[in-house]
């Protein structure tokens, strides 16, 4: 899900930052079915992938990892930015969020089990 650089309200609850350390949360790897990684794990829509980052890009924000997203992850998960975008983009709103806070690199949630 991608955020606008400098939406402070964030008003659907899905903050990356953290309070305690006043820093953002990053997963430290891709997580298992990271929509970036090869094979379409997430079963994405044709075009689904493209648009989104083109959208992201547009917008110079971030996608938010979707296996850290209330509900899909387990409790006690806190929203991350995506690494699959992360090492791909350079957009505005990671460059002012690494030159002003910085980030804490947070592992991937545990892979669902079925």
């Amino acid at each position: 899900m991608p955020r606008k650089a400098g939406d402070v309200t964030e008003p659907d609850g899905l903050s990356v930052g953290d309070p305690a350390t006043m820093r953002t949360r990053r997963l430290s790897q891709m997580c298992d079915t990271c929509i970036f990684r090869p094979g379409n794990r997430m079963h994405l829509g044709e075009g689904r992938l493209r648009d989104l980052v083109s959208q992201t890009l547009a917008e110079q924000s971030y996608i938010v990892c979707h296996s850290t997203l209330p509900g899909m992850a387990p409790d006690g998960v806190k929203p991350a930015v995506c690494r699959g975008f992360f090492d791909r983009y350079s957009t505005q709103a990671l460059q002012l969020i690494g030159r002003l806070f910085g980030f804490d690199d947070v592992d991937p949630p545990p892979k669902p089990q079925p």
